[in-house]
């Protein structure tokens, strides 16, 4: 291809002229130029009047579309046109001149036909002003109509920006990034180059794709098969993290071109980007490790991209680094050059098509044991200290590994997959392909300081992270409303596998409490669709919120159980196999489930009923004789009915399941499509009992209506009948009914009752739970005798299961986990005398300088009581310092968030934000904890006040940091006073703070918990 033909980039006639800027400084009229550049209407996308220049080709019916906006720009126009209309009129002279000089007056009727010409002319010129083009073209106008054409964004050096919306354009697409990196890790700042092969799908004159945060220095463009890099001009928005780059000949169609930035910023001291991170090795000196985390939006800030999930393109990336340093990236090493005196370059193969935010680099000291399977190595990675820890987390990765190969009938796709514990890290770990990035809590196990409930954390994690390499990697979400499609299906997968190689861990109990915790946020107003249009950044990060996860997996847990396992796990294959290396929507899995079904039942149809809609159903059950009525409405607290979304026509396809007296075994489960309001099942014969929604497979709750005292007394004699998990979702169901006033609190309570005869751990866990919201409630409402008369309840049903309790790790790791839970509640509300116990043996370990060895399931409980004194608080923080266990040090965090003491709670809470002596990863832990006592609820609300600012610049607004900072903080409140003062914080913030999905439901669960004690406060007098 031909050089271009100048240096200088021609600008197209509608990037305004100097003189124009001049004459009208906010409003550009287009009417009158033709458009070199292709900027077309459906481009448009509003800003806010700050942040934009309006351009405007004046069409019809404007002033009906927008009058706010016309207005604002009628004036301005206004101003433009008299300053035209006054040219003309000083042109038009209307006064003889006499020889002598003097002017001579006019007669009375040359002034009134100059007037009328004056009129005429000025009303004619008027309007062809104001008529669009195309009044005068052979085409005529259209009626599509905007009511601004072209808006478009101003450039930080005052040029206009040529794109106007938060989505980048479809003309462009990446095929290949080359990346270099030069990150120095003792100025703390990092230098960069990026070449960027793109495909030019339609003509355009510019490149849009993303930057956040880089110096660029230098932007060159390269035609295919040209040879002279041209420098290019290019233009920044920040509000939307682009860069345009103008090119100064169209680009055209099927072409390929490079384009080359270069560029350098600092390494980010957030947890986003390329970040760093301080931690003190062996000899306690300072070291620093820089590690990448880029889901959802970062990669932009690391590298200029296009940095949407379906802009995938193969990496080759390069980091030039101390030669005592070790670099890991998404692909193996290919080799290693000196560059200068004590840096080298490691370059790493070209990467598969994937997304950006999918790249990933480490560089830092590590240390690492590694095994192969299947042609794939398994690699663990750790700073040296810890290198002790990472067997078991190997020997994990690789079961799974192989699992998942088996399970999807595709192989791995890579060389190698390493898993890197990072120091510090924002989230529980990031399934960057080929390089699992993961906090050390997640991955390090410590067979003397791991309890048997860490050991599932970090099997749990693998679990997750491992599926996503099939699930979002080697098929990718399409855009960020769809991200169920990735963390719903890693999640589903987690517990599915952790059931089929490590049974021993009953995870599907977790996975149950899960669900409920789901349930309590999909039933407020403010829930949203699983599958919800999202633009903006906070949005998007709000996208990561217990729905896309749990509700996600659950939706797939009950799909799976109604077209029974082998149908789903072919259907799975081939939404993989169709869509391998590219994007999907929720559509192409369902079209996928379909395949397999061939007719016989519509996937789609059911499963939309459930993914575009938010909320749940309840199921009102009524049995007479052999005829059981079902009916379906909307599980809804009303907290406001003025504000309340009215959906009582809405209808989902429920695969409903039961069992009944006659046959209680998994085998015997029935199932029902209720895909009406209301139907009647008719049994072969009467029953004495039915259970609904069995094992909680489905995603419901139930209403037995009269058949509650059937069942209440059901458990009383044989709660065997029923499994663990139906005890735990009978016991979830009438606390959530009682709460909706669909039942009694009474009734819940008698339900309970049962329980000293409970002895597993998801039944159990549930009542504890869920008399636990009461007990807080009360306290904070300084109810605190009804609080005392509950907890009084509660020791009353599990007072002897807590003495059984032995202060040991042995034990199935059931019943571990459950002496974990149940000690350390004993020992947070001084019931019994477990707290004596634990004291005792805390001071055991603290004479021992702590070398004394604890049991490492009752760890928590023995911190929690040892920190109620202030020399026991002040020996755990030291000795937090000094661990080399991130099991331990974990569990020191909670014990030292529990102490009554204010002015160390609020030490805490300060000196973790500002990450000294404890990591701001820990900071919502530690505020959840706080927010749980008496003393310390309204300090950590008043914390998250002061610090508003400070917390969502170190975590970024809508992350799942900020989602959980804000639900911990406010979930204690049931006042007015507080409801208010919520309310009244979060509207001075900013629109985008206030408007936050997370504190729309923070204000929810206020009111909630204000109509719960209104209702509820009299009754529990009486019961209690």
């Amino acid at each position: 291809m031909e050089p271009f033909p100048s240096d200088r980039i021609q600008l197209p006639r509608n990037m305004i002229e100097n003189s124009m800027f001049e004459e009208e400084p906010d409003v550009v009229d287009l009417a009158k130029e033709p458009c070199l550049h292709p900027l077309e209407p459906d481009e448009v996308e509003y800003e806010p009047r700050s942040s934009r220049l309006l351009v405007r080709g004046l069409g019809e019916h404007e002033i009906d579309d927008d009058e706010e906006d016309y207005e604002s720009s009628a004036k301005l126009l206004g101003m433009s046109f008299m300053n035209r209309s006054s040219g003309l009129r000083n042109n038009m002279s209307v006064y003889r001149q006499n020889p002598n000089g003097s002017c001579s007056v006019p007669s009375t009727r040359t002034m009134v036909v100059c007037t009328v010409v004056l009129v005429i002319a000025v009303s004619l010129i008027m309007a062809i002003y104001l008529l669009p083009k195309c009044t005068f073209s052979k085409e005529g106008c259209h009626k599509k109509n905007h009511t601004m054409e072209l808006i478009y964004p101003l450039a930080t050096n005052g040029k206009l920006f040529p794109w106007a919306k938060i989505r980048l354009p479809p003309d462009v697409v990446p095929l290949h990034y080359d990346l270099v990196l030069q990150p120095n890790l003792t100025t703390l700042k990092f230098a960069g180059s990026v070449k960027i092969v793109v495909n030019i799908i339609h003509v355009t004159w510019k490149i849009v794709l993303h930057s956040s945060g880089l110096n660029i220095t230098k932007a060159t463009i390269t035609s295919a098969g040209g040879h002279q890099a041209k420098s290019v001009e290019f233009l920044e928005y920040p509000l939307h993290d682009q860069i345009a780059v103008m090119a100064p000949e169209a680009l055209l169609v099927g072409q390929n071109y490079t384009v080359n930035i270069e560029y350098s910023s600092n390494l980010s001291d957030t947890y986003y980007g390329f970040y760093k991170i301080s931690y003190k090795d062996e000899n306690s000196k300072q070291r620093w490790f820089a590690a990448t985390q880029f889901e959802p939006l970062a990669a932009r800030s690391a590298f200029p991209c296009f940095d949407e999930p379906a802009f995938k393109a193969t990496f080759l990336i390069k980091i030039k680094r101390d030669e005592k340093l070790s670099t890991l990236s998404n692909m193996p090493k290919k080799a290693t050059t000196p560059v200068t005196n004590g840096i080298v370059q490691d370059e790493f193969f070209v990467s598969l098509k994937m997304s950006t935010y999918l790249v990933a680099f480490v560089v830092a000291d590590l240390k690492n044991i590694s095994r192969e399977t299947n042609g794939s190595l398994v690699s663990v990675y750790a700073i040296p200290q810890h290198l002790n820890q990472v067997g078991y987390a190997l020997n994990t990765a690789v079961k799974l590994l192989e699992f998942y190969q088996k399970y999807f009938f595709i192989n791995y796709p890579l060389e190698k997959l390493d898993l890197v514990a990072i120091p510090d890290f924002q989230s529980g770990a990031m399934e960057n392909w080929g390089l699992i990035t993961f906090r050390e809590t997640t991955l390090l196990f410590d067979s003397n300081t791991s309890s048997a409930r860490d050991k599932k954390l970090i099997t749990a994690v693998i679990a997750h992270e491992l599926a996503h390499q099939w699930f979002g990697n080697l098929v990718t979400m399409e855009w960020w409303n769809d991200l169920w499609l990735n963390e719903g299906f890693a999640t589903f997968m987690e517990y599915f596998a952790m059931e089929e190689i490590f049974p021993e861990l009953h995870s599907d109990e977790d996975l149950l409490n899960l669900i409920f915790k789901a349930m309590m946020k999909d039933s407020l107003n403010s829930s949203h669709p699983v599958s919800s249009a999202v633009q903006s950044s906070e949005q998007i990060e709000e996208m990561f919120d217990a729905l896309s996860y749990i509700k996600g997996a659950s939706l797939l847990l009950m799909l799976k159980h109604y077209l029974t396992k082998d149908v789903f796990q072919a259907g799975i294959e081939v939404y993989l196999h169709n869509h391998n290396y590219g994007s999907a929507q929720s559509d192409d899995l369902w079209d996928s489930m379909n395949e397999i079904t061939n007719g016989t039942l519509d996937v789609k149809k059911l499963m939309k009923t459930w993914i575009l809609h938010k909320g749940f159903p309840l199921v009102t059950v009524v049995r007479k004789g052999k005829n059981i009525s079902v009916q379906q409405e909307k599980f809804l607290y009303r907290v406001e009915p003025e504000n309340w979304t009215a959906d009582a026509s809405y209808l989902w396809h429920i695969p409903l399941t039961y069992i009944t007296s006659s046959c209680n075994f998994t085998h015997c489960t029935n199932a029902y499509l209720l895909d009406q309001k209301s139907a009647v099942i008719e049994l072969p014969e009467e029953v004495e009992w039915i259970k609904f929604n069995v094992d909680m497979n489905g995603y419901y709750i139930v209403h037995y209506a009269e058949d509650w005292k059937t069942l209440i007394d059901l458990l009383k004699k044989n709660h065997t009948a029923l499994s663990p998990k139906d005890r735990a979702n009978l016991i979830n169901n009438i606390f959530n009914l009682a709460g909706l006033g669909k039942e009694s609190l009474e009734k819940a309570f008698e339900l309970i009752d049962y329980l000293n005869k409970e002895s597993s751990t998801a039944p159990l866990t549930q009542a504890l739970f869920q008399l636990s919201l009461i007990y807080s409630l009360l306290e904070k409402k300084g109810e605190q005798q009804l609080a005392a008369r509950v907890m009084h309840r509660i020791e009353h049903l599990l007072g002897d299961k807590i003495d059984q309790q032995r202060w040991t790790d042995d034990g199935t790791l059931s019943e571990r986990e459950l002496r974990s839970t149940l000690l350390a509640f004993a020992c947070t509300h001084n019931m019994r005398n477990c707290r004596a116990t634990a004291t005792e043996m805390f001071e055991k370990w603290m004479k021992s300088n702590g070398t004394m060895s604890l049991p490492s399931d009752v760890m928590k409980a023995i911190f929690t009581a040892g920190a109620k004194s202030s020399n026991g608080w002040e020996f755990l923080l030291k000795m937090y310092s000094s661990s080399v266990s991130e099991a331990e040090k974990s569990k020191m965090i909670e014990a030292l968030a529990s102490t009554e003491d204010v002015r160390k709670l609020i030490w805490l809470m300060q000196n973790c934000l500002e990450g000294e002596v404890i990591r701001a990863q820990e900071l919502s832990h530690i505020i959840a904890t706080i927010s749980q006592s008496l003393p310390g609820y309204l300090l950590a609300w008043d914390f998250v006040k002061e610090n508003w600012e400070k917390l969502t610049r170190k975590f970024h607004l809508g992350s799942y940091t900020i989602q959980n900072i804000i639900s911990s903080s406010t979930s204690q409140f049931a006042t007015k006073a507080h409801l208010l003062e919520v309310k009244s914080f979060f509207e001075s913030k900013s629109e985008e703070s206030s408007q936050l999905r997370c504190v729309k439901e923070a204000i929810d669960t206020i009111q909630l918990n204000i109509q719960w004690m209104e209702r509820n406060l009299a009754k529990l007098q009486e019961l209690l």
